[in-house]
């Protein structure tokens, strides 16, 4: 650029000093931004001048130069969650009287993401209902049938009322322990079996693989045509009331579809308390399966159930407000 001297008409002096050339090279590192939102820049560039940097974090972000000399900060994908040590983190708070044992697994259906607490297998208690029906319904499908009137009769008050004499009609119908085996191996049950003979309340299960059969009756990847979900998902949104507790703890208002088991053993005088189904919490839905034995009575099983179901939905009810970075030109 001339000086205003050179343009008035003076000779403008020569200057003895060559203009300082920088090289335009330079690296630009955003390493992304903390918690507290403190962004670490390391700019470094030929000019004979040092890096200049703010308080480091843990790398989010990177950036490289783009053709017209800008900044491109591309996206890295954010450290994955271990929600398994979460989830047992939050059963921390809850409280297990005696000698009782709980195990919780949970689903966030709208990320996907899933939490387990405990393997061991539990009695079924009256859980197992939802399985028998779902078996039957499969086993329709296959013969290209519907239920009749019979079967649908019973699948309402083994399902609304968990009546046992009509769960024990059906059991029959799909051939016991050998016919719900069948199916569950279909469902993806791996830890599942059932009952000797006509103890079907005895069928032993995992919280995991209850968390399996709800995702085939809930979920829209399942053996189980749409028809048969939505029948039985509203069998489950009609518990009869004196049922409704459970998973439903931790429901917002009525938002839920349940099935619980409840059984005191004659061996020990304890009691088997599970509950199993969806609930949406917060303006999200979860599937979350709770089994429980050791009981003393039925009011501390149900007390414990319904803690661990909260503990649950708990551990993803603040998922997913996490940032994320796009790619940007700067």
């Amino acid at each position: 650029m001339e000086s205003r001297r050179a343009r008035s008409g003076r000779r403008a002096r020569p200057s003895r000093r060559r203009p300082l050339l920088y090289t335009a090279l330079a690296t630009v590192a955003v390493l992304g931004a903390t918690a507290g939102g403190t962004v670490y820049v390391k700019a470094q560039a030929h000019s004979g001048e040092g890096a200049v940097s703010s308080s480091s974090a843990e790398p989010s972000a990177s950036a490289s130069g783009s053709a017209d000399g800008g900044v491109t900060v591309e996206s890295v994908a954010a450290p994955e969650v271990d929600h398994d040590a979460l989830l047992a983190g939050a059963m921390k708070s809850v409280t297990v009287p005696g000698d009782a044992k709980v195990s919780v697994a949970v689903l966030d259906v709208d990320s996907g993401d899933s939490a387990t607490y405990g393997s061991a297998a539990f009695d079924t208690a009256s859980i197992v209902k939802v399985d028998i029906l779902a078996t039957l319904l499969l086993q329709a499908q296959d013969a290209g049938r519907h239920l009749t009137a019979a079967e649908k009769s019973s699948a309402t008050t083994m399902i609304e009322n968990s009546d046992n004499t009509s769960a024990s009609e059906l059991w029959r119908i799909i051939g016991k322990a050998e016919g719900l085996d069948a199916a569950n191996e279909r469902f993806g049950l791996t830890g599942t079996d059932g009952g000797d003979d006509m103890l079907w309340g005895l069928t032993q299960t995992t919280a995991a693989d209850q968390l399996r059969l709800l995702r085939q009756v809930f979920g829209d990847d399942s053996e189980l045509s749409e028809a048969s979900r939505t029948y039985l998902q509203g069998l489950m949104r009609q518990i009869a009331a004196g049922q409704h507790w459970g998973v439903s703890a931790a429901a917002d208002g009525s938002s839920w579809a349940l099935k619980n088991g409840w059984l005191a053993r004659s061996t020990t005088g304890l009691w088997d308390i599970n509950s199993i189904g969806r609930v949406t919490s917060g303006g999200r839905t979860y599937l979350v399966a709770v089994l429980s034995n050791g009981s003393a009575t039925q009011a501390k099983g149900i007390s414990l159930v319904e803690a661990a179901a909260k503990a649950a939905v708990s551990v993803f009810a603040d998922d997913g407000a996490s940032a994320t970075t796009t790619a940007t030109d700067y």
